[in-house]
Parts: structure tokens; sequence; C-alpha cells
């Protein structure tokens, strides 16, 4: 805390928040990167949020008010970045958000960043389908193992509220699994 204490004062005074913002994006950048790639799911759109997260941070810096931590609240900014970027999207292309993802989760083996074996491909498409808020709530618990405590303080909702969108991702997960035929 001590540490982050120090980035936060050093970002806030002009002399040296450059170089503090540099060492900042240092820290965060990977983890934000994959955070925002796994709503958005196309790298190009993730390179683009990730940017405009970034450029946020650094112009509301002393807006922060240090209730929470520091990667929550950009952590919170990448979120809201990244689903308003997918409306938009989906607006743009007159389909319904669910049917935009479907479309994207779809698109994932024709990307070149796209690593994954059928397995991860299956998984990625069951969270496809899955509302918007359990989506981020399964990808932050599954694969970016954050406390429930912490994700309260990133999506603003309760602890409880977030171990329920689990549990029902969870089950919704296994279902559409068991019913995709191999």
């Amino acid at each position: 805390m001590k540490d982050e204490a120090l980035l936060i004062k050093q970002l806030i005074d002009p002399k040296t928040k450059n170089t503090a913002f540099n060492v900042l994006i240092k820290l965060y950048k990977e983890r934000l990167y994959w955070h925002i790639r796994k709503i958005v799911i196309i790298h190009d759109d993730a390179d683009d949020i990730l940017q405009n997260t970034f450029i946020k941070v650094f112009k509301n810096i002393t807006k922060f008010n240090q209730q929470s931590k520091l990667f929550s609240w950009m952590y919170r900014i990448a979120t809201n970045e990244s689903i308003t970027f997918l409306n938009k999207k989906a607006k743009k292309k007159n389909v319904s958000l669910v049917d935009y993802q479907q479309q994207l989760a779809s698109s994932l083996t024709s990307d070149d960043f796209f690593s994954g074996d059928e397995i991860q491909l299956i998984l990625q498409k069951a969270i496809a389908t899955l509302p918007q808020k359990q989506q981020l709530v399964f990808n932050m618990k599954y694969f970016d193992n954050i406390k429930y405590e912490e994700m309260s303080e990133i999506l603003e909702t309760s602890v409880g509220a977030l171990k329920a969108s689990y549990f029902h991702a969870v089950k919704k997960i296994e279902r559409y699994i068991k019913n995709k035929k191999y």
C-alpha cells in the first residue's frame, strides 16, 4: 500500500507525472489488456480500448478518491470502456449485444491472435451466451482469480450478488458444454 500511495502521489505531481505514468503502464498494461480482451475478444479493439483506458486514467488521476485500490479503479474504467465499445458496435451493426458477442466468439477461429484449442473456443462461445454481468463476473473470477470483495469495488455490486452471478454463469456454461456435440 505504501508503494501505491507513493505512485499516486507521483501521478498527481506535475513534475513526476510522466515518469510515474510510465511505471503505471508497465505495472498494469498486460493485466488490463487481457481483461479487456476477454470482453471484446478482438485484439485490435482491445488495444484501442486499453489506450483509451490509460488516457482516461492519465486525465482523471486527480479525481481518484483512493477509497479503493488504484488497480480496481483502473479495472472499472477498462470495464466501462469495453462495455461502451461493445454496445456501440452492436448498435452500429443493428444487432443485439448477445448476437454481436456470439459473432465475435465465432470469429475467434480466424483470429491470428487466438491460440486456443477447440475446448477453449467452446468455452469462449459459452461465455458469449451469458448476460454481460455474468460474463464479467465469470471472467474476473475464473481467469483473473479476483476476490469477490475486489470485484465488488470494480463492478460496484454486492458480494452476494457477485457470488450468485458466478454460480449462475457456471451452471449455464456447464449446460452449454454438455449440449455441445463434438
